[in-house]
């Protein structure tokens, strides 16, 4: 039989408190079912850590409040990290309790994260908001379960500074920049912060957000000086998608793409890429590969679940003038789009967005 405990009207500081003395009292295969008025997760990887002891935890629904989950008792974890699964969280709650998570941690300890997809934006976020701090090494991949064991290896001198979160894009892999960016800027509640660190003005990532999110974002240069700008994203009320409002000032910032189709004819299709069924992290990785690897006069079919177009001002502001652009088809679930490389007039195709980055400036553009 369950244990009930309902910590509902509880200061939040109180629950520590509580969770702790009933788990500390409770033999394997105890099982408590809680009522909080938010999360309590930090709690529960923290009691692991103090009283080395497995604890496994569901709740009832990913987002609904208040918070209701059932929690069972394990065994002790002879030296190995207690584990924290998401799984059944929703996605925006992830991010913010993993946060607190880590910064609870002290130096040497850790948890083991299990996740329904490769979490490496959250690796990409904890190194830029803690530094090189964080161990993080895979245990397994793919399936529906990643589980990935995360220490922090020395204190942390982390500065919020009001921002929610923190991205040094010059850590990101290029693919990995923009997706990563914008999969943790739909995390964000309204009103808060997102603090990005670049080489110089990310000027594509904010076309893509005018793009995407119309006006409903504001956007502030905090610092600039020669090798390092800092700007900070605030999402505004309703800042998950373009308004009507600025609608004519979004379709001409689209402009370019829907009419980017000549040269088409030109191009032989060598390759059809259908991305619909990986991760958003894994698109652009595998997009970019796919381009860079096409001789002149060459191209490949994008198939994606939504319209690619952000990728469109990456390639436009990265690539060469051989890079083409033409949509195939635009319905629900189902965009087509050719990507090729035109040849130049010898015949021989520019040099591809990797490239011009790596010879012509000593950071990407972003």
């Amino acid at each position: 039989m369950a244990t009930e405990i309902d910590l509902r009207g509880r200061p939040a500081d109180e629950y520590r408190t509580r969770l702790f003395d009933a788990l500390t009292e409770a033999e394997r295969g105890d099982v408590f079912e809680i009522v909080a008025a938010e999360d309590v997760d930090p709690h529960l990887v923290q009691y692991q850590l103090e009283h080395e002891r497995a604890l496994e935890w569901e709740y009832d629904d990913p987002d609904e409040e208040p918070r209701e989950l059932r929690v069972t008792v394990g065994d002790p974890l002879e030296d190995e990290h207690g584990t924290i699964d998401v799984r059944d969280l929703k996605p925006q709650r992830r991010h913010g309790v993993l946060l607190e998570i880590f910064d609870t941690l002290s130096a040497g300890e850790g948890f083991v994260l299990v996740n329904d997809h490769d979490p490496k934006p959250l690796y990409h976020e904890l190194r830029s908001m803690h530094g090189d701090i964080v161990d993080w090494q895979y245990a397994s991949k793919g399936d529906g379960e990643w589980r990935v064991e995360i220490e922090k290896t020395a204190d942390s001198a982390a500065d919020s500074e009001d921002v929610v979160t923190r991205y040094d894009v010059r850590e990101i892999p290029k693919q990995e920049r923009h997706p990563t960016i914008h999969h943790r800027y739909g995390m964000l509640p309204d009103g808060a912060t997102m603090e990005l660190v670049a080489p110089h003005e990310p000027r594509p990532l904010r076309r893509e957000f005018r793009q995407q999110y119309g006006d409903t974002f504001d956007w502030e240069i905090v610092e600039q000086e020669p090798g390092r700008c800092r700007v900070q994203i605030t999402k505004r009320s309703g800042g998950g998608e373009a308004t009507a409002s600025n609608a004519d000032e979004v379709e001409n910032r689209d402009e370019d793409a829907d009419e980017a189709t000549t040269d088409d004819e030109s191009l032989e299709v060598v390759d059809e890429l259908d991305v619909r069924d990986l991760p958003p992290a894994q698109r652009h990785e595998r997009i970019f590969k796919a381009y860079a690897e096409l001789d002149g006069g060459t191209g490949f079919v994008l198939v994606n679940d939504h319209d690619p177009k952000p990728l469109y001002h990456q390639f436009d502001a990265e690539a060469g003038p051989e890079f083409r652009w033409t949509y195939r088809r635009k319905e629900p679930d189902e965009f087509r789009v050719l990507i090729g490389k035109a040849e130049t007039d010898d015949g021989v195709p520019g040099t591809d967005a990797s490239a011009t980055q790596e010879e012509t400036e000593p950071e990407a553009p972003f």
